[in-house]
């Protein structure tokens, strides 16, 4: 049984750094692609950010970009997401999420986190 497991959110002033982790566990992690996305309140999930199965690769949606920084650890089955510079627009639920395709589009994943909320106060 595959499952993501999202920590690390919480509520942190305008301005301010957070970071974000999701551990995998019941499947071969090396092998997927790893994503962030965010679901604001009544606003569709958006992407976020992408990192590669080997972690050679990132892509950044525009709105993160220069602020935020997706990495993983193979060895460990865990894919991290620094936030830095976090503005109350960036308040939203975060979801973690698994794929062997390479994407920006939520349907790409085939698993999902059940999510961990971050908040920032302006």
């Amino acid at each position: 049984q595959v499952q993501l497991v999202e920590s690390g959110g919480g509520l942190v002033q305008s301005g301010g750094s957070l970071r974000v982790s999701c551990a995998a566990s019941g499947l071969t992690f090396s092998r997927h692609n790893m994503a962030w996305f965010r679901a604001a309140p009544g606003k569709e999930r958006e992407f976020v950010a992408i990192i590669t199965k080997s972690g050679g690769g990132t892509y950044y949606a525009d709105s993160v970009k220069g602020r935020f920084t997706i990495s993983r650890d193979n060895a460990k089955n865990t894919v991290a997401l620094q936030m830095n510079s976090l503005n109350p627009e960036d308040t939203a639920v975060y979801y973690c999420a698994a794929g062997t395709r390479f994407g920006t589009v939520a349907d790409t994943y085939d698993y999902w986190g059940q999510g961990t909320q971050v908040t920032v106060s302006s």
